[in-house]
C-alpha cells in the first residue's frame, strides 16, 4: 500500500491536471483526453522504477503523453490539432469585478483561443506547453526532442505569429502575447 501512495504522491497528484490540459489541447475532446492521460499513467507507473531519484517526472510524463498521441495520429493518419479548451481550466468568477470588466476579460480570452487555433500545429503545441503548462525550455527540449536553442526559436516564432494574429483582431493595446495568456490564466 505504501508503494501505491508513493506513486500517487510522486507522479499522479502533482501532474494529472496539467496532463489533462495538455491532452485536451492535443485532442480537443474530453473523452479522448481522459483516455490519453489514463494510457500515459498505464505506461508510466510500471516504468517508474527505471527513473532515477533526480529524474524530472513532469517532463517524462508529458513526453509519454505526447508520444502516445503521435502514435495514435500515425495510426489514424489524420493531422493533429491543438487548442486550448475552456473546459480544461478552472475559470473563477470574481463577484467584486465590474460586469463590464468581466465581459471584456471573457472576450479577450476568446480572442486568444481563436488566435491560437490559427497557429500551425507545432506553434500551438509549443505555446500551450510553455505558456499554459509553464514548462521550462529544458523540459520543452526533452518533450519535443530538440535542442534548447530550437525550442527558443520556435517559441519566438510562435509568439510573433500569435502577436500578429492578435494585432489583426484589434488587440494592439495590450502588452503582447504573454499578457493575454497570463490574463487568461488568472481569470
Amino acid at each position: 500500500m505504501h508503494h501505491y501512495s508513493t506513486i500517487q504522491n510522486t507522479i499522479v497528484v502533482p501532474y494529472i491536471d496539467g496532463l489533462y490540459r495538455y491532452a485536451m489541447s492535443l485532442t480537443r475532446n474530453p473523452t479522448d483526453a481522459e483516455d490519453l492521460v489514463q494510457e500515459t499513467y498505464v505506461r508510466a507507473i510500471p516504468a517508474i522504477g527505471s527513473l532515477g531519484v533526480a529524474s524530472n517526472h513532469r517532463s517524462w510524463l508529458f513526453t509519454i503523453l505526447r508520444n502516445i498521441r503521435i502514435n495514435q495520429l500515425r495510426r489514424q493518419r489524420t493531422s493533429p490539432e491543438i487548442g486550448v479548451s475552456e473546459n480544461a481550466e478552472n475559470v473563477f468568477v470574481e463577484t467584486s469585478r465590474d460586469p463590464l470588466a468581466l465581459y471584456v476579460s471573457k472576450v479577450d480570452r476568446e480572442r486568444v483561443r481563436e488566435a491560437i487555433q490559427q497557429l500551425s500545429m507545432g506553434q500551438r503545441e509549443i505555446i500551450v506547453l510553455r505558456e499554459y503548462e509553464e514548462l521550462s525550455y529544458q523540459e520543452l527540449a526533452e518533450i519535443l526532442n530538440c535542442p534548447v536553442g530550437t525550442v527558443m526559436s520556435r517559441l519566438a516564432r510562435a509568439r510573433s505569429r500569435l502577436r500578429a494574429l492578435l494585432s489583426k483582431r484589434g488587440n494592439t493595446q495590450y502588452g503582447g502575447v504573454r499578457y493575454f495568456i497570463m490574463q487568461e490564466k488568472t481569470q
